[in-house]
């Protein structure tokens, strides 16, 4: 077995590494019972070898594997990198870079939204992976070698996806398209855990000044407690419950064990008098300083949006790139709305494929059409052409 388990051998396996101008990444972890993710197991490969690291194993110092991370010479390889950034964010405050994220790559080069790493390996190597040892728990020691052999697959094989991915990109003059998603895959903001900002993955379910500043401080406690016992939010407080208290602001532990979800019990706890003391400064909030409530946008029309759903699909078709790639739902109903839209897809290559399009068939001079079972667009020349002919 490829294993690495003591400082030497890593420093020495990176050291060769550094010589490659790329090297393939993957991580094993848990995170059902943490917070944050516990990385147990490491893959590296680069053209001539492929090594597992035993990330848990006793007195090893994972100080070189930062260091070869933190290499700007060598371009880094994951599949689906945000979860494995943010194992490096955590444990040493870096992100791998320059950084190549091949399901990204897939998207642009038409393999559809999200394609799996297995599915990637299948349609280009021809290769049909073993996934076996997927659900095993990495915790347990030892490694079976079987593990080992799944975990140093899932880079060997991913060589030959990065290869043939950036050839294509090269070839087509994409490779440049890839700079708006690996910029967010690479940039601290995506990684930092800011308990004052929990309360922005409800913001849709209030719709009062008092319930988000509750919210607002209820979120922030649930976020740090969480993160400062290193266990789940919702073993902490589930989202359903944490709403609920927001809407409800009950003041006294009686009120809080009222709540139809509200665990048992937890009212009389430390938790309990910590949970109504944020309620409390969430209703002393001054509601001048509280976020604008995002209203439910005013859409121009449905019609419009779905309209524009048919474009983003027949130009997604067209050129071969996952319509996630150029356009979110959220964009259309924006583009609907305004035409200059602060918005992806209204500048760059997205612009240039899909946004100019999108405001031409807004306002009348694009047509979309049928021929031979498939949605084209029409210029509104060629379109009062067709009518003619026909009429």
């Amino acid at each position: 077995m490829d294993l690495i388990a003591t400082t030497q051998d890593l420093a020495d396996v990176c050291h060769r590494l550094a010589k490659h101008p790329y090297i393939t990444v993957d991580t094993e972890f848990l995170r059902e019972t943490t917070f944050w993710p516990k990385l147990c197991v490491v893959q590296l490969a680069s053209e001539d070898e492929a090594v597992a690291v035993d990330a848990l194993a006793e007195g090893l110092d994972l100080s070189p594997l930062f260091a070869l991370m933190a290499d700007q010479r060598i371009v880094k390889v994951f599949h689906a990198a945000r979860q494995d950034v943010e194992i490096f964010w955590h444990l040493a405050k870096l992100i791998p870079a320059p950084l190549f994220d091949t399901q990204v790559a897939a998207m642009v080069c038409g393999f559809g939204d999200q394609v799996s790493y297995s599915e990637l390996v299948q349609t280009l190597t021809k290769v049909a992976l073993d996934k076996s040892s997927r659900f095993t728990d990495w915790s347990r020691r030892p490694l079976s070698a079987a593990q080992v052999d799944y975990a140093i697959a899932d880079v060997t094989y991913l060589r030959d996806v990065y290869v043939l991915l950036r050839q294509k990109l090269e070839r087509t003059g994409r490779l440049s398209w890839l700079d708006d998603e690996l910029a967010q895959l690479t940039s601290p903001s995506t990684y930092e855990q800011h308990p004052e900002n929990a309360w922005e993955r409800f913001r849709q379910r209030v719709r009062k000044p008092r319930d988000l500043a509750v919210l607002m401080e209820i979120a922030a406690w649930r976020e740090a407690e969480a993160q400062g016992r290193d266990v789940p939010r919702s073993r902490v407080l589930k989202d359903d419950i944490l709403v609920e208290i927001a809407l409800a602001a009950p003041r006294s532990p009686e009120a809080l064990s009222n709540l139809r979800s509200f665990p048992r019990g937890m009212e009389n706890s430390r938790s309990g008098a910590q949970i109504l003391a944020a309620i409390e400064q969430g209703l002393a909030r001054d509601p001048a300083t509280l976020p604008k409530l995002e209203r439910e946008r005013r859409s121009s029309g449905g019609a419009t949006v779905e309209l524009l759903k048919v474009l983003l699909r027949q130009v997604s078709e067209a050129h071969g790139v996952a319509a996630k790639m150029i356009a979110t739902v959220d964009d259309l109903d924006a583009i609907a709305c305004d035409d200059r839209a602060p918005v992806a897809s209204l500048t760059g290559w997205r612009h240039a494929i899909f946004g100019e399009k999108a405001l031409e068939l807004k306002h009348g001079r694009l047509a979309l059409t049928i021929e031979k079972g498939k949605v084209v667009t029409l210029e509104w020349q060629e379109a009062e052409a067709s009518e003619t002919a026909t009429g």
